[in-house]
Order: structure tokens, then C-alpha cells, then sequence
């Protein structure tokens, strides 16, 4: 049994797909395949359920897996440590974000990092909310930006910003000639335009018209906040927006933001594995980040 064969095990867990693990591993997927059945005669045991149209664990394949994790953790960890002792000569950080939050917050955070530490590489993985709490609960990422609340409880998380949210409706809404902000309750009624499932702020935008006593009428659906924004400048709908990520007075197809009441906010934090080792270059980061962000607030 060897270190890639778990590797190879746990990734093909991860996507349910030979195609997809393939992919994400550079290797053919004939090759996969072969390595996993060897891997399987070797044991003695089945760990997929193969079909047509998926891929599944049998119960012996999550007892693999969960073993698999934690020793590549343990190899990983002990390369980190290694790295620490020869004082970040060298090192890589793979650091994990959600588009809409890391665009806006990486380009002041990653200059003042790489000015600092040099030798470290740091590797950006972009994805979903959901994808990245799974790839950070299984050290796919040392570190994620994230924004609360968090669904798995294998992490933990500090937070380091906490910002507002307004509502963003388009130029000829009747609401913009209202004075003060906004009651959440007022809007059961308006349609919603919002982020696709997996998305954290799908999931606030949700809670907070819950909050509020509806089940907001999504209409249409993004992944990217910013179409979300000209579709509410069209004349679409109504979203609640993060305050980083309002547009500035006049730029092309411009929603109005108005405050609500209450005044909600989100808060974003930086996510890594319970008990998992921070490596020096971690810790480095977390700093660089914290002391950034205080500076621009």
C-alpha cells in the first residue's frame, strides 16, 4: 500500500466520479482504475459500489478513507513542521476563498504577504461555500476565507471582518423614495434575485427574510454577484448585497442600496481543521491578513 494509492482513494471519494478524480490527480483514468482495483486485492476488500451512474463508499470504504485522511494529515503535517525548522527557507500555502469575498480582499492581502515571505508559495483555490468547507475539513486547503455560519463542525475559525448588508434594488424602485431604512418584513412580496445553492450568502440571504417571517421568491439565480447587481439595475428584482461589494454612484447598470432594519451583517472568517497543525507560514498569513484588513477598515 502506498501514500498515492490513498491519496488516489480519498479523491475518488471526493468527486464520485473516476473521470473527475482523474482530473483533479493528472493522471489517465484507465490508470486510476487499475491502481484502485490492485489496491482492492491487495486488502481484500471492495471500497466502491460501482454502477452506471455513480460511484458510492461501502461501509469498509469510509473506515479506508477515514484512515487514509488522517495519515496523509500526519505526512502532511510532518513536511510542515520540517519546513519550519529550516526557518521558511521554502514553503507552499494553499489557501482557499470564495470568488466574490477574495476579489475583493486578496489583492491588498497578497502584495504585503509575498513583500514579506517571498519563499512562500501560496496556491488560491476558489470555490464554492460548500466545496471549500469539504476540502478544507480534508486538508485540500490549509486555510479558507469564509463567511459564517459554518455547516462542518471539523473546523474552526476566527473571524476577521464583520460587515454590513444592504439591500439593492434598481433606480425606479418605489422604495428609494422612502426615508430611513428598510423593514426585512416589507419585502415578502418583492422578487428576489440571489446566488446559486452552495453559496454562502444564499444561505444569509435566506435566513435573514426567515428572520423576518417569509421564504424569499427567488427568480433567477447567479454564481456571480456582480450579474446579480445588473440584474437588479435592470429592473429584475431585489438582493441583499455584502457592503464591500457595492458598486460605486454611477458606474454602468448601478443598483440603489438602501440600509435595512435591523441592520444585518455577515461575518468573515479564516477557516482551517480542528487539531490540524498551522504551519509557520499559516500563522505568517493569518498575521498578514489581520493586520491588513484593521488598516483599511
Amino acid at each position: 500500500m502506498e501514500l498515492r494509492q490513498l491519496n488516489y482513494v480519498i479523491q475518488i471519494a471526493l468527486e464520485k466520479n473516476f473521470s473527475r478524480a482523474a482530473e483533479k490527480l493528472h493522471i489517465a483514468q484507465p490508470s486510476l482504475s487499475q491502481q484502485l482495483s490492485k489496491l482492492e486485492q491487495e486488502i481484500g476488500v471492495l471500497l466502491f459500489r460501482r454502477t452506471t451512474n455513480s460511484v458510492d463508499l461501502t461501509q469498509a470504504g469510509q473506515v479506508f478513507v477515514d484512515k487514509a485522511q488522517a495519515i496523509l494529515d500526519a505526512v502532511e503535517q510532518l513536511k510542515q513542521e520540517m519546513d519550519d525548522m529550516a526557518q521558511m527557507r521554502r514553503g507552499r500555502l494553499v489557501v482557499g476563498t470564495l470568488p466574490i469575498t477574495g476579489s475583493h480582499i486578496l489583492p491588498f492581502v497578497l502584495p504585503v504577504f509575498g513583500a514579506q515571505y517571498p519563499q512562500i508559495e501560496v496556491v488560491l483555490v476558489e470555490d464554492t461555500t460548500a466545496k471549500l468547507e469539504q476540502l478544507t475539513a480534508s486538508g485540500g486547503t490549509d486555510l479558507s476565507l469564509l463567511s459564517l455560519p459554518l455547516i462542518d463542525s471539523s473546523l474552526s475559525w476566527e473571524p476577521f471582518m464583520e460587515e454590513e448588508i444592504c439591500l439593492a434594488v434598481p433606480p425606479s424602485h418605489p422604495l428609494t423614495l422612502r426615508e430611513g431604512p428598510i423593514e426585512i418584513h416589507e419585502l415578502q412580496d418583492e422578487p428576489f434575485i440571489g446566488l446559486k445553492r452552495g453559496q454562502g450568502f444564499r444561505q444569509i440571504t435566506v435566513d435573514l427574510c426567515e428572520q423576518a417571517g417569509f421564504s424569499p421568491q427567488i427568480v433567477f439565480e447567479s454564481s456571480n454577484i456582480e450579474t446579480i447587481q445588473s440584474l437588479v439595475a435592470g429592473g429584475m428584482g431585489i438582493a441583499f448585497v455584502p457592503q464591500m461589494l457595492t458598486r460605486a454612484k454611477g458606474a454602468d447598470f448601478t443598483p440603489i442600496y438602501l440600509p435595512l432594519n435591523p441592520r444585518p451583517t455577515r461575518t468573515l472568517v479564516i477557516a482551517s481543521r480542528k487539531g490540524r497543525y498551522l504551519s509557520k507560514a499559516a500563522d505568517a498569513f493569518i498575521r498578514t491578513l489581520n493586520k491588513t484588513i484593521s488598516n483599511f477598515r
